[in-house]
């Protein structure tokens, strides 16, 4: 049961101040004390903003939940040599990398559109697709999550160099 002084223990654990709770919910500082002491009883929705902020604020980092090993194609590999990397490591997409940069992105789905194709003599680089998003290592899961909604993977970079990769199965490891 969510009573005051379970929120004044949360509250204080985090050391969030009365005042700066107050400012994050909305509400005033005095109705914060008032909910602390027991002395209102308020709204479902002012105790759900206030767990919200209170809830367990440590965050995981991309850097945390990323693979290391990104495997990648070259713009001028044969189609055929992407999908073999794919079934081979059981994966559904691959970036194109080029000097150290993403220039593009090659999925199952882009390969079965082009099916028609002679894909044995089909280079990477005419069915290619845009490079997947980049986002830094330190960046919480929330925004792997947010772009993984959009796009097959994310990559990951370390001073502005690709180190790792995410994709939506990875995420699939944060349910516990």
């Amino acid at each position: 049961m969510i009573t005051g002084r379970l929120i004044k223990k949360l509250r204080e654990s985090r050391g969030i101040s009365q005042q700066k709770l107050a400012e994050i919910v909305g509400i005033s500082q005095a109705h914060v004390a008032k909910i602390e002491n027991e002395q209102v009883n308020p709204r479902l929705s002012t105790i759900n903003k206030i767990l919200s902020v209170l809830k367990d604020t440590e965050t995981i980092t991309c850097k945390k939940m990323m693979k290391r090993s990104v495997i990648s194609v070259r713009p001028n590999d044969r189609v055929e040599k992407a999908a073999k990397l794919m079934r081979s490591f059981d994966i559904s997409q691959l970036p194109v990398m080029e000097n150290g940069l993403c220039v593009g992105s090659i999925t199952e789905g882009t390969i079965i559109k082009h099916l028609k194709m002679n894909l044995k003599q089909t280079k990477v680089k005419e069915i290619m697709e845009k490079p997947f998003p980049i986002i830094d290592v330190e960046d919480s899961c929330d925004v792997a999550k947010s772009l993984l909604e959009y796009h097959q993977a994310v990559l990951l970079s370390k001073n502005g160099k690709i180190v790792g990769i995410m994709t939506k199965s990875d995420l699939l490891s944060l349910i516990k």
